[in-house]
């Protein structure tokens, strides 16, 4: 956890630090490499965790909820942007991929080994390609394609959803493949590129939120009333839904609960990007609700 809390805080302040010397170039940097994670990176390791996962009845239940949970942030979200800020219809499908969308992945892996050991990964991992990795490529897509500045008619999102989208097909192609061509190996390799992403999306959130900031201005982002609303919703609605139907309904693994209160996914950048939503807006969330959870996962880890 220790190491992990070190490469985003340098990788954020590398990004800061180059766009501050280099303005437009480093904004250029970062579009590059957003433009990497998702052609490239993202359908790699969708494929391969997609093709070698195997569902059974025990985590059914768990997934079930992160969905509930899912929608229920998505929808929260949707309302307070709209009806209570007010704010334009990029900035409300930012403060909806923000609030919803966790990092269950490179932060929420290591998060749940600290808390439960590492016989409980496989139900993070579970959740974390069942829930949030299904649900990036066609849930979020859908949000950026809806409120994004992609494209004004409806034909036209739809299909900016679809041409924009080379995670879904990647998850696509991983339900079909037969076991045989997602080895261990594979796998294991697909895995790793999730810490390369790790770097490069924070490297991007410290550009953004240079660029966001100006000259003079310290990058970390001031707590304004949407982002409040947005760490509120995912750190602590989220979780207490899961939570709510896990003690009313059936019990499911603990990694659940630790998995849907992770910070905002980086990969929220990433569609922010690529469909003309706010991407300042969803920077600034992703870097104070990976603040909170990294500090909460340091203090566990030196308990």
């Amino acid at each position: 956890m220790i190491a992990l809390a070190a490469v985003i805080a340098a990788a954020t302040a590398v990004g800061v630090a180059l766009e501050r010397r280099f303005g437009d170039g480093a904004d250029r940097a970062a579009r590059r490499a957003m433009w990497l994670m998702l052609w490239v990176l993202l359908p790699i390791v969708a494929f391969f965790n997609i093709a070698a996962l195997e569902i059974t009845a025990r985590v059914g239940a768990g997934i079930g909820f992160g969905y509930a949970a899912l929608g229920g942030a998505l929808a929260v979200a949707y309302l307070l942007g709209t009806y209570v800020f007010r704010l334009p219809r990029a900035s409300v499908g930012a403060l909806m991929l923000a609030s919803g969308f966790a990092n269950t992945g490179y932060l929420g892996l290591p998060f749940s080994a600290a808390l439960f050991g590492f016989d409980e990964l496989p139900n993070a991992v579970a959740y974390d390609t069942l829930v949030s990795g299904l649900a990036f490529v066609t849930i979020a897509f859908s949000v950026g394609a809806a409120f994004g500045t992609v494209g004004e008619r409806p034909r036209e999102r739809v299909t900016a959803f679809l041409l924009r989208n080379p995670p879904l097909w990647a998850s696509a192609a991983g339900l079909l493949a037969p076991n045989a061509l997602a080895p261990d190996w594979a796998v294991d390799g697909s895995q790793l590129i999730v810490f390369l992403i790790l770097p490069l999306g924070f490297f991007a959130v410290g550009v953004t939120l240079s660029s966001v900031a100006g000259a003079g201005k310290r990058a970390f982002p001031p707590l304004t009333p949407p982002i409040a609303a947005a760490l509120l919703v995912k750190l602590l609605l989220a979780p207490a839904t899961v939570l709510a139907l896990s003690e009313t309904v059936i019990g499911v693994p603990d990694t659940y609960l630790s998995q849907a209160a992770m910070a905002s996914a980086i990969n929220t950048i990433v569609i922010a990007n690529e469909y003309g939503l706010d991407r300042a807006l969803a920077a600034a969330v992703i870097a104070w609700s990976t603040a909170i959870v990294v500090t909460a996962g340091l203090v566990i880890a030196l308990v």
